[in-house]
């Protein structure tokens, strides 16, 4: 049993320039240091990763977005092939925001599929697990042939929502892909549901978009995965407000808000729009912009791991 115990305290954390405030988040509540790994940066522009300690035997998890550039990704798959080349046990990687989600499909002629991509070098480089939340498109897991465990944001946004204590509370949609998370929010917070439809005719450009639902004197709560350019969070605002709705808020769980998205955010019909600290943001670009901490379902499943445990059983939602 003590032999159990101490190989569960075997593992250290480490992370990438684009998660480092997560990474220590996490550290605090499993009580342990951040490793530490020196990114070296050259002239040309390339870089190498060295980790400051030794990772011998153990299992190492690497706390790194892959997105918004791609030296993000870059920088995981070198920690993970720097890991390996040092004999760790186990690697782990912990990757807050899985970029290229997006490019799920081949949906047109002659495309690449981006997240396909992208598990396969994650892969290749030598992980032996991943660790993700809020997907884009759940089917990505089965572009792996490792583990994937792909949490989920509905506990911490559900209790933040629950907080507000609004009078009216209805829960959307802002497009049929993400209705399926609409309705698991919604049914967390037994509040009714509506949808919007939205036609594109190119990425990030809106060409149609329409409330299915009565939202009159309703507080509505738009869910979704990422905001980017916010285009379509500000035309889904404004079209509740325009069909009667009382307050319009957003939660969101990834904030790339790409462009000039704090400028339409602020000029935008939202309240507030809410995300987590899965991608590196400072508020002072955004008032209107809350920021929520996802370190504890990260926190929790690496416990849940270590100690060879299911992660349900540390109360998660997944």
């Amino acid at each position: 049993m003590i032999r159990m115990v101490e190989e569960s305290r075997r593992y250290k954390i480490f992370a990438g320039s684009q998660s480092g405030p997560l990474a220590q988040n996490i550290c605090k509540l499993l009580q342990k240091p951040l490793s530490k790994v020196n990114i070296e940066h050259f002239a040309d522009g390339e870089f190498a990763a060295e980790f400051q300690e030794s990772v011998r035997g153990q299992a190492v998890y690497l706390v790194q977005a892959t997105c918004p550039t791609a030296d993000n990704l870059m920088e995981l798959l070198l920690m993970i092939d720097a890991a390996k080349r040092a004999s760790a046990a186990k690697i782990i990687a912990v990757i807050p925001y899985f970029g290229w989600a997006r490019q799920d499909r081949k949906d047109r002629p002659r495309v690449s599929i981006g997240a396909k991509l992208v598990a396969d070098m994650i892969q290749v480089a030598g992980a032996d697990r991943v660790i993700t939340i809020d997907l884009h498109a759940e089917q990505i897991q089965g572009f792996f042939n490792i583990p994937m465990d792909s949490l989920y944001g509905l506990n911490t946004f559900a209790d933040y929502v629950s907080g507000l204590n609004l009078p009216n509370l209805i829960i959307a949609s802002p497009d049929e892909g993400g209705s399926k998370r609409a309705a698991k929010f919604a049914a967390r917070l037994n509040a009714p549901m509506v949808m919007c439809y939205k036609n594109r005719q190119k990425a990030n450009e809106i060409a149609e978009m329409k409330v299915l639902g009565d939202v009159s004197g309703k507080d509505v709560v738009i869910i979704d995965d990422i905001a980017d350019t916010a285009g379509t969070l500000c035309k889904a605002a404004h079209l509740m407000k325009e069909n009667g709705a009382r307050t319009v808020r957003a939660v969101v769980c990834h904030g790339l808000m790409s462009g000039n998205a704090c400028e339409r955010i602020m000029n935008s019909d939202l309240e507030e729009l809410v995300f987590t600290d899965t991608l590196l943001f400072d508020t002072a670009r955004c008032p209107k912009v809350k920021i929520l901490s996802v370190a504890e379902p990260f926190a929790n499943t690496i416990l849940a791991i270590q100690k060879h445990r299911s992660i349900g059983e540390f109360n998660l939602n997944r």
